[in-house]
């Protein structure tokens, strides 16, 4: 604090700093592009759930159809052709990251409204047809997105351009969870599942606005330097470079298990909530209104945490903090279950998830982005994001038979007692020095070359 400035002054002054850089061009551009990649998941979890529910489907049946999200956990399959394929007459025009974002948005577009009018009480067939097609389309989205925010961030506003993309994200879940829901419902606008669908599918123009505006990724100079290589050399670099390129770095398989463990007991948690919800008895007017004003509010609390605890506490420390507090808030659903009908107890539980979730998704997403090498940032994020989808899609499958046979209060407090494997792990990696400080030493150890005899202390030292 300068001299002669008082306490007051110096307290406002730290706090400005700590917040403009939510406020810079590409962070504010990260944040347009998490709403257009957080609505179309957000459609086929927790507003399908909902909306199968309300139509009379069992409990067991909405389990097993989070399953329909598979494309979401096989993404890195693809990934390395939206890395290096070049589509004709849209790369040279908006560059690799734009012209396969504006395509897919488009195709995705049309899919949402398809799956919004496709009766799955009447056509259970064309229904999970156009889920499954909305599922992949929605991943590939996220291929490019993810990418596409890796490289338009500076390393300085990486952790701030992450928390907003992640906002973003959570803000297009809640549009297409709150929202989608209010417009279908008949005590909301009552306008029908197929235009509350297709409203929703909107969502896509934050993104493709975001991309207008800030122009091309970094990757794209790859993609013209690669485009008069041979076909050999093309496959080598798009299909076997990326995964080795990862798989070569020291604590490599520990990492990816735990990534694929760190948020199952969430995602069971989250693919039963709004069956719990129906069932409890709460009016489609009172979840509403009660994720509309302390869902958001806290959702946006959670998130703008989280790039400051990263700097304060450091990755391994915060992603220990975060997964802790969303073990705290299953336990909070619990004693909502165990309550019934409360509207108390419901507002506790919305606030508590909102703002860990929030948090913690964020943090685990930084994490993963500094993970990802810039030679290969579509296909290894793809890769790291993948297999924590496999938990939420098929580790969590079974979460309807799990809530049939232990009943709600029993089922959520097993969702806490799941995520300690991941805390477990995490312990592991970061005794072993494999989960950093910062994302600066993230990204300088995907980045430095790989020697499978070096020494365990030439890794970074993790905080």
């Amino acid at each position: 604090m300068a001299a002669g400035g008082t306490l007051e002054e110096g307290t406002r002054g730290g706090f400005r700093a700590t917040m403009a850089p939510y406020f810079r061009p590409r962070p504010i551009a990260a944040l347009l592009l998490g709403i257009s990649s957080g609505f179309p998941l957000a459609l086929l979890l927790g507003t399908m759930t909902f909306w199968l529910a309300k139509v009379g489907i069992e409990k067991k049946t909405i389990g097993f159809a989070v399953g329909l999200t598979t494309p979401y956990t096989l993404k890195f399959l693809w990934a390395p052709l939206v890395d290096r394929l070049r589509l004709p007459l849209l790369t040279p025009l908006f560059g690799q990251r734009r012209a396969w974002l504006f395509l897919v948005q488009a195709l995705l577009f049309v899919s949402v409204w398809m799956l919004g009018a496709s009766q799955p009480e009447l056509h259970i067939g064309a229904f999970a047809f156009w889920a499954i097609v909305t599922a992949f389309l929605g991943a590939t989205q996220d291929i490019i997105i993810d990418a596409y925010r890796i490289e338009i961030l500076p390393e300085d506003e990486l952790a701030h351009g992450t928390a907003n993309n992640q906002f973003g994200y959570r803000l297009g879940a809640f549009l297409a969870g709150v929202g989608t829901i209010a417009i279908a419902s008949p005590e909301g606008l009552g306008l029908g599942w197929a235009m509350a669908y297709g409203l929703t599918g909107f969502c896509v123009l934050p993104g493709a606005l975001a991309a207008l505006w800030v122009g091309r990724g970094l990757h794209d100079h790859v993609v013209r330097d690669e485009a008069w290589q041979g076909i050999g050399r093309w496959l080598e670099t798009t299909l076997v470079g990326p995964f080795r390129e990862f798989l070569a770095r020291r604590g490599a398989l520990l990492i990816l298990l735990f990534v694929l463990v760190y948020k199952l007991g969430d995602a069971m948690g989250q693919a039963m909530l709004n069956p719990m919800i129906v069932e409890l008895g709460f009016s489609d007017t009172e979840f509403i209104a009660i994720n509309k004003v302390i869902g958001f509010w806290g959702l946006i609390l959670g998130t703008a945490l989280s790039a400051p605890l990263l700097a304060w506490l450091g990755m391994g420390r915060a992603l220990f903090v975060s997964g802790m507090l969303m073990m705290l808030s299953n336990l909070t659903f619990a004693m909502l279950a165990s309550q019934g009908h409360s509207t108390l107890w419901l507002t506790i539980a919305v606030a508590t998830e909102q703002v860990t979730s929030g948090l913690g998704l964020t943090i685990f997403v930084t994490y993963l982005s500094g993970l990802s090498s810039l030679a290969y940032t579509a296909t290894q994020f793809a890769l790291l994001s993948s297999l924590a989808g496999v938990g939420r899609t098929w580790l969590a499958a079974p979460a309807g038979l799990l809530a049939e046979g232990l009943g709600w209060v029993g089922f959520w407090v097993m969702t806490a007692v799941v995520a300690i494997p991941g805390m477990l792990l995490l312990w592991i990696l970061w005794k072993k020095g494999f989960v950093v400080a910062s994302v600066r030493e993230a990204r300088a150890m995907a980045e430095a070359p790989h020697d499978d005899e070096a020494p365990a202390a030439a890794a970074p030292a993790a905080r």
